[in-house]
């Protein structure tokens, strides 16, 4: 793995917002899923749990227990928890996170007069259920969460739907603003932050290197999205900041989501290039019915190393399946042939 700057566990970005690394380093997760509290003083906003590492849950902690931030007695230390999209090392914590917020409260001195006011647990809702995810949710304890209006654990959340952060001088802009973008899986989402012109972009944009996506047809155009949303309604970027699900803050946001949306353009506009050539006979994986994912990579990719073959072929094969859906292209066996 490529040597990666280090990160503090526990990192204060700006006057209401706090990193805490989910202590997963690795290949794909970088420095570690990064989960961040949101708000002035308590209750915050929780933005991801991290995948349930044991010493993850001190450094959470540590940023609730913050003396230098204001607390209130009587409120609880999270009132929200928003789940950006349904994978392991973003949403796994969630049981020993709930777990802490119940022993922070009952341990306070002196004792609350008030019951535990359990947070909302918040997340757009999948097309159909993801097994892993369920079996979080369903061991969660009753009493350690409050439910939504159906009896779920789970708030479903929507395009544009904003939850209130806490400030010492709130106004209409003091929320976090629900930007639904899908692609990177069918649930993801990122948050608009106004005070902090900032975009919480969670795994569609990463801090270091480019994403994975499940599908790029909805990724390319949450992307565009993303880009329209940073444009404002007068011409004034509505975001400069990008706070990411791995991988340190982007100071010129903006223009990393642009830049990704350009890499995914030019990878397809060179995809679109190869198809329209004759295959030439001596190609790795050469088919006379016409262009494999296999020749395609070992065109694209010829001046690469080729054990970066395989993973560069997955995401060939999604650009592919895009022309398809598309009506740009056709798969004969195991060709692919382009239809204009």
């Amino acid at each position: 793995m490529e040597a990666l700057e280090a990160l503090p566990s526990v990192s204060k970005l700006s006057k209401t917002v706090t990193r805490i690394l989910g202590q997963n380093p690795g290949k794909f997760t970088l420095q570690g899923t990064n989960t961040y509290l949101v708000g002035e003083h308590n209750p915050y906003i929780l933005l991801d749990t991290g995948e349930g590492r044991d010493e993850y849950i001190p450094h959470l902690q540590e940023a609730l227990l913050d003396k230098t931030r204001e607390h209130t007695p009587g409120q609880p230390y999270v009132s929200d928890i928003i789940l950006t999209h349904k994978h392991h090392d973003h949403t796994h914590g969630l049981p020993s996170v709930l777990a802490l917020l119940r022993k922070l409260w009952e341990n306070q001195q002196p004792a609350p007069t008030s019951p535990f006011r359990p947070p909302r647990i918040h997340k757009i809702p999948l097309p159909a259920p993801d097994p892993r995810l369920t079996s979080v949710i369903d061991s969660l304890v009753p009493g350690s969460f409050t439910p939504s209006p159906t009896g779920s654990p789970v708030h479903d959340l929507a395009d544009s739907d904003t939850l209130p952060v806490t400030s010492s001088s709130p106004d209409e802009s003091s929320v976090l603003r629900i930007i639904h973008t899908p692609g990177h899986t069918a649930d993801s989402l990122c948050i608009h932050y106004p005070p902090d012109r900032a975009f919480f972009t969670a795994d569609t944009v990463l801090g270091h290197g480019t994403a994975v996506f499940e599908n790029l047809r909805p990724y390319m155009t949450s992307l565009q999205k993303m880009i329209d949303y940073g444009e404002g309604p007068n011409g004034e970027k509505t975001y400069e900041v990008v706070y990411p699900g791995h991988g340190p803050v982007i100071k010129d946001g903006h223009e990393k989501v642009r830049t990704y949306l350009k890499h995914r353009v030019e990878r397809e506009e060179q995809i679109v290039a190869v198809l329209r050539r004759p295959v030439p006979a001596d190609i790795h994986g050469f088919n006379e019915d016409g262009w494999t994912t296999e020749a395609i990579v070992a065109t694209i990719y010829a001046k690469y190393p080729k054990e970066l073959w395989a993973p560069a072929a997955h995401s060939v094969e999604l650009h592919l399946n895009k022309l398809v859906e598309e009506g740009r292209a056709e798969k004969t066996g195991a060709a692919w042939v382009l239809l204009s």
